[in-house]
Parts: structure tokens; sequence; C-alpha cells
């Protein structure tokens, strides 16, 4: 039988570059190009339902194909259904001030419900866009295991916290104060994981090579 990574080689004719930046147009830069071209001309809502049926036909497509969920995709597409809810329930500014906090942590708690799952979602993600050589066979090895949930739980605290913090800020600030400082809040906490992940992954990838090593 195919196997799952054998499936996506097949799917994907292009670089890991080429089809990182290819998902990322359909689950999220299309849909908010469409977004901000609709709400123009009709409400806000309209134009956020419409947007959304582009990673929404994305999932099913690649769900009727695979018989696999896409899990970056369907983490975009509960971003935007999630920013739907957000939008219908009106303008009040605290809740418009916070949207993006309100998304991220909701995001960092999947990051951490999955940790309850056979594999955590840190896995699927470099599954799905890095598609590096024998990935899916070192989940055999209990290191890589622990290097996986632990980037899992880093990342999931990271998105969490950064709510929190912009949470709080905008019951304490003014609203210029908040707009001030909020994204410096944002692209700190995720500036930080960014980076904390690059050093981590290259020292765990060298102790995961030790690790075969010895067991050879």
């Amino acid at each position: 039988m195919e196997t799952w990574n054998a499936r996506e080689k097949k799917l994907v004719k292009m670089t890991p570059r080429t089809y990182v930046l290819f998902n990322l147009i359909i689950n999220g830069l299309a849909p908010w190009g469409i977004y901000e071209w609709l709400s123009h001309s009709m409400s806000s809502v309209l134009a956020l339902t419409i947007a959304t049926l582009v990673p929404l036909t994305d999932n099913l497509v690649h769900l009727i194909r695979h018989k696999k969920l896409d899990v970056f995709g369907a983490l975009m597409l509960f971003t935007f259904l999630l920013t739907l809810v957000l939008v219908s329930m009106g303008g009040n500014e605290k809740i418009l001030l916070i949207r993006e906090s309100l998304i991220t942590g909701s995001v960092g708690l999947i990051f951490l419900g999955s940790l309850l799952l056979k594999r955590p979602l840190m896995y699927y993600l470099v599954l799905r866009f890095l598609a590096i050589e024998g990935f899916a066979d070192n989940w055999k090895y209990p290191y890589f295991r622990y290097v996986l949930r632990l980037m899992t739980f880093v990342w999931g605290i990271v998105l969490v916290m950064e709510s929190v913090v912009r949470v709080i800020i905008v019951n304490h600030l003014s609203t210029s104060q908040f707009l001030a400082i909020s994204n410096f809040v944002l692209y700190g906490f995720i500036g930080a994981a960014i980076l904390w992940t690059m050093v981590y992954r290259k020292k765990s990838a060298r102790r995961l090579e030790q690790i075969k090593l010895h067991i050879v």
C-alpha cells in the first residue's frame, strides 16, 4: 500500500520552498485578499464567509484525494472561522484590538491539546512542509518524539502567553498606546519562538544523529 510520504511526493512536483509558498497563498493570502476586495462592497461577515470558502475547498479536495485531513489547511481554516465568529460579534473596540491574539491563543491551545494525541501537531507541520528524508521513520526514536513534543509545547505556550499579555495590556492602556506596542508584543513572542526553534532544531538534529550511530 502506498505510504503517506509517497503520496505527498507524488502530489508535490515542486521544490519545498515553492510548495510552502503555494500553501500559504491558498490557505492564507488568497482568502485575505478576497476578503479585502469584497469588504468594500458588502458586509464584513459576508465577505469573510466567501473568503473562507477558499481554504475550506482546499481542505475538502485534500481530504477526498488522500483520505487524510491536511493539518496546516485545517489550522488556517480554523483561524478564518474563528475570525468570522469574532467579526460577527460586532464592533466592540476591545474585541477588535485583541482579535489577532484571540486567534493565536486558540491556535496555541490546539498545539498544547495535540500533546494528548499519538503524534503532536509539530510532527504533521514538519512532515507537511520540510520534506526531510526519513523524517517519519525517526518516530521510532524516543529522543525524536521528545523533541517534537517539546517543540509543540513551547510553541503552544508562546502563542498562549502572547494572547494573555495582549489581553492584559489592552485593559490597562489607551487604544493609541496599545496600537503602538501591540505589534512589538506579537512579533517579539513569535520571533523568540522562531529563534529558539532554529537553534534547538540544529542541536537536536546533531544529538539524534549521535543516537543513531550509537544504536547502529
